[in-house]
């Protein structure tokens, strides 16, 4: 039986043929000539200030962070329903991340749950374009602007993504893009730093680079160039090679963003009126970019049990993402209940750009037959007093 993974990344003779110049360039580290084509192409693209490449989007969310001078102490809200980056990012520089619950329709931060959070030591805001699909910023930059803080678009999952005609990448001061293997466009790992400000991208990179200047930059110079290490710095450039992978995705976005709406549509199609899942909301002013397509299943479907049957039919899938504030590393107290909801009743189907519409259509096929094999009948308090009596 043919398998059809969760994930695949969409990669080939283009990609290919990007990497063997880099090979025979004599430059394959990171922040040299293909490195920084790509961040121009990132800055043309998203209408920014500056772009950062970097080795990953957690890298990028920590200088960003860094760029805005958060320090210890200070209160970061987060969206909680995740992949717990911004979080991590958040104690990375010492400071308190504060969960802000989701909401129930599209697994976005909650503008009002965000607004409830804000307190004397509240910084700034973390939101999330989750799975795909970008938060609602116009409620969320009237919250920060009228509160004087930062606000970050953790875009990881969004290239592609529109919100009210505007690109996800672009929809906030900053943003932190992924180019992990699972995202939209990838080179395996990566990521970058997004920004309209020039000052902070300028950060970003030197602190990027152990806190010095470009050594593809140095070696140019005629003489003797010897860095000057002004600040501590991390290693989070992103190799040439990564960098030439990327500018042929980049120039894919399109096609590969269509194969997977295809993928989606034709789920929205085979699944409709099914009664044990809950199929994705989009809201008619943003699209998807489905890194995930991500149903929620009934309270009375065994969800490990789904996924167990799944499995043995050759099919992959996951849990979706995380509740973070239920996390032991974080140690709160904090309730986020529709997170926390979503993170017990939600599954990840395959979503990618390599999928076939057959597979989609034997994907759907199984796991509808998985529910009603794994489904409780549910039982009235009055059916269950009746019987007693």
């Amino acid at each position: 039986m043919d398998t059809i993974p969760l994930v695949q990344a969409s990669l080939g003779d283009q990609e290919l043929a990007a990497v063997a110049e880099v090979f025979s360039s004599g430059w394959q580290a990171g922040q040299g000539p293909r490195g920084k084509a790509l961040e121009q192409e990132l800055a043309a693209r998203y209408g920014a200030g500056g772009a950062v490449a970097v080795s990953n989007c957690g890298a990028a969310l920590h200088l960003a962070l860094l760029a805005l001078g958060v320090e210890p102490g200070d209160e970061v809200i987060v969206a909680d329903y995740t992949f717990p980056a911004p979080a991590h990012a958040v104690r990375y520089v010492g400071g308190v991340p504060v969960f802000a619950d989701v909401r129930a329709d599209t697994g976005t931060v909650d503008p009002q749950a965000v607004a409830g959070l804000v307190g004397p030591r509240t910084v700034g805001v973390i939101a999330v374009d989750t799975v795909g699909l970008p938060a609602d910023y116009a409620e969320l930059k009237a919250i920060t602007d009228r509160h004087g803080l930062f606000l970050i678009e953790d875009a990881a999952c969004a290239v592609g993504a529109t919100y009210q005609g505007r690109e996800a990448g672009a929809l906030a001061p900053v943003a932190c893009l992924s180019f992990h293997g699972r995202k939209g466009i990838t080179s395996g790992e990566g990521g970058a730093l997004i920004t309209t400000d020039p000052a902070h991208a300028a950060h970003a990179r030197l602190r990027s680079s152990f806190g010095i200047e470009s050594i593809f930059d140095q070696a140019r110079v005629v003489g003797l160039p010897i860095s000057v290490f002004t600040d501590i710095g991390y290693n989070y450039k992103l190799s040439d090679i990564a960098a030439a992978i990327l500018q042929v995705q980049l120039a894919r976005v399109g096609e590969l963003l269509d194969r997977r709406r295809a993928a989606a549509a034709g789920y929205a199609e085979l699944l409709a009126g099914e009664e044990l899942l809950t199929l994705p909301h989009v809201p008619p002013d943003r699209t998807h970019a489905w890194q995930s397509y991500l149903v929620t299943l009934a309270p009375s479907v065994d969800r490990a049990a789904v996924a167990a049957d799944l499995r043995a039919q050759g099919i992959g899938c996951g849990h979706g993402t995380w509740a973070c504030h239920l996390q032991p590393v974080y140690d709160t107290t904090q309730p986020c209940p529709v997170s926390a909801d979503l993170f017990a009743h939600q599954l990840a189907i395959p979503m990618h750009a390599e999928l076939t519409g057959n597979q989609v259509e034997r994907v759907a096929e199984t796991l509808r037959t998985a529910l009603q094999a794994n489904s409780q009948p549910t039982t009235s308090t009055a059916g269950t007093q009746g019987g007693a009596a």
